[in-house]
């Protein structure tokens, strides 16, 4: 079976358990450079969204399509979003899959870890929740990890093992499809499965393999701290790496990414879940130029020179100065933080132009995301 091949193995109970620490085996895929490549990742059951986005890049099955891992969580949709995946590869021969981080929590129960019952109880929208409720069943039916294991294993075998068969890299003649990173090594493919699925920053590390690394798991924003806030991909072709992780279902305007390979060249679509469009009514030239996000986890804040709207704020993580709307700064216990992530960008906007509301609730400016999918502030006043 190909539990067997992946670093678990069965007992005589039939449970899943994660066997010794194993390096990724990546599947080699020969692509016909004739036909267009489209990559998404982190799809966190959002299949809506997921589904959209095959239409919006007009995705036909005589297409390459890689799916790079966290099928699940976060979003409504996990099971369907697994089963819905399931269909495509079936449907086309050119449907690539890995795993991700998300696609496998079902390990921790297998193990007897009881740390995923507080996992389970605090984060609503998981897959290891909808295979209770699909039951009329919840967490509180069960009173140990174990015995949530027997409900899992009676009812969705099948399903964790397709989940669990999923290769964890493909390597093409250009590319290695990854959904988090590889080890800075010169054997990339001495890479652990851990760091495979679980590394952070993947970008900030860099890597050795000589080709193309595309990766999802780590948003691309938390890179954007001293750019213009945005979600699209990050796609540096001096270090070699594409981060594809558009921030969907954990940033409250993140978007789900299309990466699109065709004749040498990278172009990107994206769909979100905004929903205000508003037409600006006046130009507005920002003359700041100030750009920057506030990203996890750097919120603690040191105030420099406050404004009606805004106030300058040295970062402290990262010795960067930010301008932080006033509404999201939070004081206690003389330290100051920004209370979520933020974009700090002004940007300029032109009459005519369409902008998706992604919070009007502050004084005097709004946060809009543009067709560009940049992410800033500009005055209320233009769209009077």
């Amino acid at each position: 079976m190909a539990l067997l091949m992946r670093g678990f193995h069965q007992s005589s109970l039939g449970c899943f358990k994660k066997g010794d620490l194993e390096m990724i085996h990546p599947e080699y895929i020969n692509l016909d450079k004739t036909k267009r490549t489209i990559v998404i990742s982190d799809i966190h059951g959002s299949l809506t969204l997921f589904q959209r986005l095959l239409e919006k890049v007009n995705y036909t099955n005589e297409e390459y399509l890689f799916i790079n891992g966290d099928l699940c969580e976060k979003g409504k949709n996990s099971l369907e979003t697994v089963e819905f995946v399931q269909k495509l590869t079936e449907q086309s021969a050119k449907v690539f899959v890995t795993k991700g981080n998300c696609d496998v929590l079902f390990r921790h129960v297998f193990e007897g870890n009881e740390g995923i019952l507080a996992y389970m109880k605090k984060q609503k929208h998981s897959i290891l929740n909808e295979m209770l409720q699909n039951h009329v069943k919840s967490i509180d039916d069960f009173s140990i990890a174990a015995e949530i294991a027997v409900h899992y294993r009676t009812n969705y075998r099948k399903k964790i093992e397709w989940l669990e068969s999923l290769p964890v890299a493909f390597e093409t003649d250009e590319h290695i499809i990854i959904h988090a990173g590889i080890e800075n090594k010169k054997d990339w493919k001495q890479t652990s499965e851990t760091s495979a699925l679980q590394m952070q920053a993947f970008y900030e590390k860099g890597h050795q393999s000589g080709k193309t690394v595309i990766v999802g798991h780590w948003p691309a924003v938390n890179y954007r701290t001293n750019e213009i806030s945005s979600h699209n991909p990050l796609i540096d072709r001096e270090k070699k790496i594409i981060a594809l992780d558009g921030g969907n279902q954990i940033k409250r305007e993140g978007q789900l990414n299309a990466l699109i390979w065709e004749n040498g060249e990278y172009d990107h679509i994206y769909t979100d879940e905004l929903t205000e469009a508003r037409t600006v009514q006046k130009d507005y030239i920002d003359t700041t130029n100030s750009v920057g996000t506030v990203t996890y986890p750097n919120y603690e804040m040191r105030r420099i020179k406050e404004n009606k709207y805004f106030t300058l704020c040295e970062n402290r993580n990262l010795g960067l100065q930010q301008w932080i709307k006033n509404e999201y700064l939070i004081t206690e216990n003389d330290m100051t933080w920004c209370r979520n992530d933020l974009s700090t960008t002004f940007l300029s906007v032109e009459k005519g132009d369409i902008v998706w509301v992604v919070d009007d609730a502050c004084e005097g400016f709004a946060l809009i995301k543009n067709d560009n999918g940049e992410i800033g502030w500009i005055p209320k006043e233009v769209f009077a």
